[in-house]
């Protein structure tokens, strides 16, 4: 257990084990290991030796510690509740106001909202369907409604402003 935390410390396993995860396999091992240290104690005190009883209390150590784990977790998890990571899909559904002269199949960028209210710079592109539907250019406001992965740019159309559910109310 001190390898892991140590590692933890160290910023090693951050990807890989949530904070949840990690109080988790902490309060199972030491409750086990402090389980299995009393009813060893308790055996020797009693005189008694042997494989099976001492089998007997590390099955009874490892019982005990994932009930009293499971207990603990409960209310552990809603302190411990991880943060979902934000990505650039989060995006899609959102309006966002053009900030170049002109959008189209190559180039185009847009200032838009997260949901936290911070304000990022997006490459957006616009694929006119009709010769009457209007050309996106600074201050218009577009809905995103796709995301190009491999592009990297989101595609966006006209959309009026008034519509927008995310927009702040006045």
């Amino acid at each position: 257990m001190l390898v892991y935390w140590a590692l933890v410390a160290v910023g090693a396993l951050d990807a890989l084990v949530g904070a949840a995860a990690a109080v988790m396999v902490s309060l199972l091992v030491a409750i086990a290991w402090f389980a299995s240290l009393a009813g060893a104690v308790l055996l020797r005190h009693g005189d008694v030796s042997g494989v099976l009883p001492s089998a007997g209390v590390l099955v009874a150590a490892v019982l005990l510690s994932a009930l009293l784990t499971r207990l603990l977790m409960r209310p552990l998890r809603r302190m411990l509740a991880e943060e979902a990571v934000p990505t650039r899909r989060d995006f899609v559904g959102r309006m966002c106001v053009i900030s170049t002269g002109r959008v189209d199949l190559r180039f185009g960028q847009a200032v838009v909202r997260a949901a936290d209210g911070s304000a990022a710079v997006i490459q957006v592109r616009q694929q006119r369907n009709r010769e009457d539907e209007p050309a996106l250019k600074a201050g218009s406001t577009a809905l995103i409604f796709d995301y190009d992965a491999e592009g990297e740019f989101f595609w966006v159309m006209p959309y009026d402003a008034e519509l927008d559910p995310h927009r702040s109310p006045r």
